[in-house]
């Protein structure tokens, strides 16, 4: 959590610095990739103080109305945000460069914006080189798309995807720009917008569907899963773990729930004791597992 707060923090102070130049250099110059890019930067920095909002009310205790905890409130916004990115990023920013492919108006002191693009690809690049950072340490050793795939904590891989379109929309603005300024052609100020515009969208589609994976409940991998298997059938009393099931509360919480078939001669004294040895065992050996519910079966035997 503190990783990812460390770079929501940085493209914070980033974004909110460059949402206001753009905004000031799109009203000068009278470009509609600035202003675009102005509402990307906006939508991004409104986008990082949800996603604060919500790693902190993904902490707060649990209570009798949330008994396993509010970990899922960061989830949630994680997917507000992947909305926000869609709605008030990317269709704005297409509507707009329509707008002005349709009714194109030449560009006026255009130094301002290629100032301010270079200012902006600076901060923005900043901030994209400390979230690779901090996603980077959490891998282990996977691949990029992998590691964003199995990551439980949509903090992290939201704002190195924010960051990441923020860089490349960058790009496409100064590049469109200056060929629209070359070679007289405004309708490329618009269709910089459209493309800033559908990057967005693209993105956005991407962060919803693993924020709202995470939303709906995802368990352990297959590999953990053996490992509990191995974990719970050493002990003595038990014959075999005959299910689990898990799903995370918050990326640092897992609720685990262990269908367990234990010894025949066994009273009910006896397999009490056993479960409250195995709920602090398995809590011990997998520290993500906060609340283990067991459920002893007995197997008919023909």
């Amino acid at each position: 959590m503190a990783r990812a707060n460390k770079s929501i923090f940085s493209a914070l102070a980033a974004n909110l610095l460059i949402a206001v130049t753009k905004f000031i250099a799109g009203a000068f110059t009278n470009s509609s990739s600035m202003i675009a890019e102005g509402i990307h930067s906006t939508v991004d920095t409104s986008n990082q103080l949800l996603l604060l909002y919500g790693l902190k009310r993904s902490t707060k205790a649990p209570d009798e109305l949330r008994p396993f905890g509010y970990g899922k409130e960061l989830y949630f916004w994680s997917f507000i945000v992947s909305i926000m990115i869609f709605g008030l990023g990317g269709v704005l920013s297409i509507s707009q460069g329509i707008e002005h492919i349709r009714h194109p108006e030449k560009l006026e002191n255009p130094g301002w914006n290629y100032l301010v693009l270079v200012l902006s690809l600076i901060f923005e690049g900043a901030s994209l080189f400390i979230a690779i950072k901090e996603f980077n340490k959490t891998r282990n050793g996977v691949t990029w798309w992998k590691a964003i795939i199995k990551s439980k904590d949509p903090s992290g891989f939201l704002v190195l995807f924010e960051d990441g379109a923020a860089v490349l929309g960058l790009l496409i603005v100064f590049v469109l720009m200056v060929f629209s300024h070359k070679f007289n052609l405004p309708f490329l100020d618009g269709l910089a917008s459209v493309l800033v515009g559908l990057l967005l969208v693209f993105v956005s589609f991407i962060l919803a569907r693993e924020s709202r994976s995470l939303l709906m409940g995802e368990g352990f991998s297959k590999e953990t899963q053996v490992k509990i298997k191995e974990y719970i059938e050493k002990d003595p009393d038990v014959i075999s773990l005959i299910s689990q099931l898990s799903t995370y509360q918050s990326p640092k919480e897992v609720v685990l729930m262990l269908i367990i078939e234990f010894e025949d001669e066994l009273n009910t004294k006896d397999i009490t004791t056993a479960i409250e040895r195995l709920r602090e065992h398995v809590k011990k050996e997998f520290p993500l597992v906060k609340f283990v519910i067991i459920q002893p079966q007995q197997l008919t035997k023909l």
